[in-house]
């Protein structure tokens, strides 16, 4: 017998005793050891080699041989492979080589299974150390959240405080930057946003759910009662009875209507961490079930992605730019910053935090100049002073077309870029001097449509040109949020490219950006984001394939159902039994052209619906559509799994609780959206990589998604395919292990300090500035892999992802889609928002544009709601006979030709619904225009969903659901048509609703 067989023999006699000694030293062990009654078989495949373990609630008996019976068996190929997988430290590159080569085989009880294989882990880390002690007795764990990273107190098993990280003697400097004989350096502390705060209270909240509940009147093996959800009271059940509806729902789906029956859907953004996201835990779960998958559209990006990539590319960011050398080059070179529809204070750079407020004062400390063109007078605007110049909505790209108008007749425009970097400069001229049309597009011109005064138009144009200009559009500067969200913001965000193009983008001191990215951060260090897939094994709609699947081994999950639907028509698709949509793929510009259709072919409709994490009522268009759909006799089965009752939660007919992030553990690093956000982390000071700490027991008798789904999987006998026998601790060291992380600091003193700040850029090495290599005519020097080789029309990195490798003022890609649409041409041309507009029928009905811009104090619906702090903040909500209300905000004109005061409830309609709001009346609007933040988490109609005015907030309520274009799936949610009048039945109706 050879030496391996020995070893294997030996490990296999002695592996008893080493459970018995750390159960002996280790109490969580032995609790853990102690669950099970159960027979374990280990053996060769040609029984050379054969040992079972009775295992009996704490005690161990093994024996040589074969077990007639045994719960789980593992079989292995031979010797070497067996010795191979038995020795420690597991390598995960072995495990699942031989498991997808069968060198390895698991049978028995997918329960007993995990079991087993979760004992060998916790060998290891039921002795690892978690946390700092505190002098008071607290332990000092950590947490990633969306809105940054923060330090969490415990103390006898409940979160005392949460603080932002503060950082210490042994993490790095942090960079310096020099700009007109000036040196800048960021404080060593993470800011994280103002919502990241409120997270504790949030984890107590009354709204939780704590335990598994069926509605009353939903019957699994008989009649579901559609009609009735959304009403109906729940009765709390089992998690064996839940999850055995859930199991037994899904087989009898696919029994019964065949492949597509189950749809899995999601918000855009649920908690953070590389293991719980959607992207990670959920795809994996649902790939594995086999579901239609609600394909988002570019949420935010809208009029980037369907217009302005059009013109220069960069489709993997889905047409925004990228930020690259933008903070250093805006200090020392621009004399202006015009933000328009940018309102970085509000939105804190998506995943951000208040970081880059410090940059925007030392852009006011260097003399920068600021205008602000919005309808509302922003925090942005109040905090960096400037002009404000409030425009009505929707009509912004009348303004900038009057501003080219001037450029090209006073001859202020770049010609270098337009003369030798662009295509179709001709005709696009000839359109804004009026020879196209017979309308010059001039400052007078534009007065009529934006209430902007031409003299404030022009000198805006005179100015612009006179100084090296950056122009933050969006929620980080340079795409994403704003204006492109409304009716018109694939015109809007066509005319900002084209505003830079005449310009010289990329030439010193004139790019994209209002300070919010652009750091000089270490980009190549690598961590993987949550767009990188996380554990999903999923190749195609993730960037897992990039990095994540070579770095960390681990078994592909692929999706047997090819139907999918856009979530903006998940309503249409259940109530009319089809949809049209229109792909959301980034690697290249003319896939989004192609449109998909439910059901597919060869599919069955959707019959049950998976719901995991927040709110769409809050978040997407015209939501009262949801309530009709979620009481559709179509739908035979809805589960929602939910952390609180909020939203669609109350219209599901089970609901599985499940927990925070703070009770459970993940991996992240602060701002890391991989590919959805390529090097996202450069809006920050420090790129912060976190353990995200298990600080607290789930609360009741909620669960991690991850193990729910896992829960689930082992029902349908997936369980260990879904895990590869890895608890969600397990998994953060996989995905420890397999970044630079591992290389700058130790497992153990990782999760015991909970963070790591990466060492800022070595100056010399310092990212290059986005779009100089283009404006200088050289190859393309940023740290970007995109766009793809082939997308390529000139030399390889050489030009941009166009046809003719030339920024196109009339793109060549929107010539080739054919018919032409005339809401998305190749000639940009400006026309009046649908529901926006001011003229109309519509228009004097409802005479308000409201205006519906991201969350300021909340991310999404994360943080609003559920009894949380920040219903607290006089900005968010406003409490007025014990219930807080949504906030309006209110022109004081309009107020006073209404009869509303300050504070007065009133009722916001229009033919979608109504929305009973605190008003705050203001003269920081522009008249005829209101302003209310999208994303309430609570969805509370007076009296029947659907039918009755609704007092949680869900402005959404009354937003279109008409896409901007025909041929993509852009909404248009953010500015709608609404009348205002005060509520004087207030208390008639709150009494009702109690």
């Amino acid at each position: 017998m050879n030496l391996k067989a020995l070893r294997l023999k030996a490990t296999l006699f002695v592996l008893p005793r080493i459970f018995a000694l750390k159960a002996k030293s280790n109490p969580a062990f032995r609790a853990f050891l102690s669950q099970k009654k159960c027979v374990v078989q280990l053996r060769l495949a040609d029984d050379s080699i054969a040992r079972y373990f009775a295992f009996d609630h704490g005690r161990i008996e093994t024996t040589k041989g074969r077990h007639p019976a045994p719960d789980m068996t593992m079989t292995f190929k031979d010797v070497d492979t067996a010795a191979t997988l038995l020795t420690p430290p597991i390598d995960y590159g072995e495990v699942i080589h031989a498991g997808k080569n069968f060198r390895i085989i698991l049978e028995g009880d997918d329960e007993i299974i995990g079991w087993f294989a979760m004992l060998a882990a916790r060998l290891e880390s039921d002795g690892w150390e978690m946390g700092v002690r505190q002098k008071d007795g607290s332990t000092r764990y950590t947490q990633i959240t969306n809105g940054g990273p923060l330090h969490v107190y415990v103390k006898d098993g409940r979160i005392l405080r949460t603080t932002i990280i503060e950082f210490d003697k042994d993490d790095p400097e942090t960079w310096t930057m020099e700009a007109r004989g000036k040196t800048f350096s960021p404080r060593r502390k993470a800011y994280v946003a103002p919502h990241a705060h409120a997270l504790k209270s949030v984890v107590y909240s009354d709204d939780r759910v704590l335990y598994p509940m069926k509605r009353v009147d939903f019957d699994p093996k008989g009649d579901c009662n559609p009609q009735n959800r959304g009403t109906s009271g729940y009765e709390r059940i089992s998690w064996d009875e839940a999850l055995d509806i859930v199991a037994s729902e899904i087989l009898r789906q696919k029994q019964v209507h065949g492949p597509g029956a189950i749809a899995l859907a999601h918000p855009s953004h649920h908690q953070w961490g590389n293991i719980g996201y959607y992207l990670s835990a959920m795809m994996r779960f649902g790939n594995a079930i086999g579901v239609t998958r609600v394909l988002l559209n570019p949420d935010s990006w809208e009029g980037w992605y369907w217009g302005a990539m059009h013109h220069f590319g960069n489709s993997m960011r889905l047409g925004a730019t990228s930020g690259y050398g933008t903070l250093e080059d805006a200090l020392k070179e621009c004399e202006l910053i015009v933000y328009w529809s940018s309102d970085p204070e509000s939105q804190f750079g998506a995943y951000g935090g208040t970081e880059a407020s410090e940059r925007r004062l030392w852009a006011k400390e260097l003399g920068i100049e600021a205008v602000h063109i919005n309808p509302h007078y922003s925090p942005t605007a109040a905090f960096t002073g400037g002009k404000w110049m409030p425009i009505r909505p929707g009509t912004d790209t009348a303004l900038a077309l009057s501003l080219m108008y001037v450029w090209i007749v006073e001859d202020t425009y770049d010609h270098h870029f337009v003369e030798n970097r662009s295509t179709g400069f001709d005709e696009w001229k000839a359109y804004v001097l009026g020879e196209t049309d017979g309308q010059p597009k001039t400052p007078e011109w534009q007065e009529g449509e934006t209430g902007i005064p031409a003299r404030e138009a022009r000198a805006l144009a005179r100015l612009w040109a006179s100084k090296r200009t950056y122009l933050g559009c969006g929620v980080n500067g340079g795409g994403f949020g704003g204006a492109c969200r409304n009716a018109s913001g694939i015109q809007w965000a066509r005319a900002m490219v084209m505003l830079m193009a005449m310009q010289g983008w990329g030439k010193p001191g004139v790019n994209f950006g209002n300070l919010t990215t652009g750091t000089p951060v270490d980009l190549e260090f690598y961590f993987p984001g949550y767009g990188d897939g996380g554990i999903s094994g999923e190749l195609m709609a993730t960037g897992s394939a990039t990095n994540n699947y070579v770095r960390m081994p681990h078994l592909l999950s692929m999706n047997p159902v090819s139907q999918i639907v856009p979530r903006q028509r998940l309503p249409e698709a259940i109530l009319e039994g089809h949809a049209e949509g229109y792909l959301l793929e980034p690697t290249s510009l003319e896939i989004q052209f192609r449109p998909y259709f439910y059901p597919a072919p060869g599919h069955s409709k959707i019959h049950m619906l998976y719901r995991y994490g927040g709110s769409s009522m809050g978040t997407i268009a015209d939501s009262s559509r949801f309530v009709e759909m979620y009481r559709s006799s179509e739908l035979e089965c809805v589960v929602a799994q939910s952390i609180w009752m909020e939203g669609e939660a109350k219209f599901a007919d089970i609901i599985l609780p499940a927990c925070t992030q703070f009770e459970r553990f993940d991996i992240g690093e602060w701002s890391n959206t991989s590919g959805f956000g390529y090097h996202w982390q450069a809006q920050l000071n420090h790129r912060i990589i976190a353990l995200q700490h298990k600080c607290i027991e789930p609360l009741g008798e909620s669960k991690s998604d991850y193990q729910i789904f896992w829960d689930i999987c082992k029902r349908l006998g997936l369980g260990n395919y879904f895990s590869e026998g890895c608890s969600e601790l397990d998994w953060a060291k996989r995905v420890f292990d397999s970044s630079d992380l591992s290389r700058h600091i130790s497992w153990k003193e990782f999760i015991k300090k909970g963070y790591f700040v990466v060492p800022p850029e070595k100056p010399a090495l310092k990212t290059k500035v986005d779009m100089r290599w283009f404006y200088e005519g050289r190859a393309k020097d940023l740290p970007e892999p995109f766009p793809l080789p082939g997308a390529y029309s000139q030399k390889y990195l050489h030009g941009l992802q166009t046809q003719s490798g030339l920024f196109e003022f009339i793109p060549n890609s929107l010539k080739r889609l054919q018919p032409e649409r005339s809401d998305r041409p190749a000639l940009m041309r400006y026309t009046r928002p649908f529901e926006g507009a001011r003229e109309g029928e519509a228009y004097k009905r409802l005479p308000i544009q409201l205006i519906t811009p991201h969350q300021r104090f909340s991310f999404h619906t994360s943080q609003d709601g559920k009894g949380g702090a920040i219903s607290d903040v006089a900005d968010h909500r406003v409490r007025i006979d014990g219930h807080y209300f949504w906030i309006i905000r209110i022109a004081e004109d309009d107020a006073k030709a209404r009869g509303v005061a300050h504070h007065d409830l009133v009722r916001v309609y229009n033919d979608h619904g109504s929305v009973i709001c605190a008003a705050e009346v203001t003269n920081r609007l522009a008249a005829g225009v209101a302003h209310s933040y999208e994303s309430s988490a609570t969805y509370q109609p007076l009296g029947e969903p659907g039918a009755s005015p609704e007092i949680g907030g869900c402005v959404n309520i009354l937003t279109p659901n008409r896409m901007q274009a025909d041929g993509t799936v852009a909404s248009s949610g953010s500015l709608c048509l609404v009348e205002i009048e005060k509520w004087d039945e207030s208390r008639t109706w709150l009494e009702a609703a109690e």
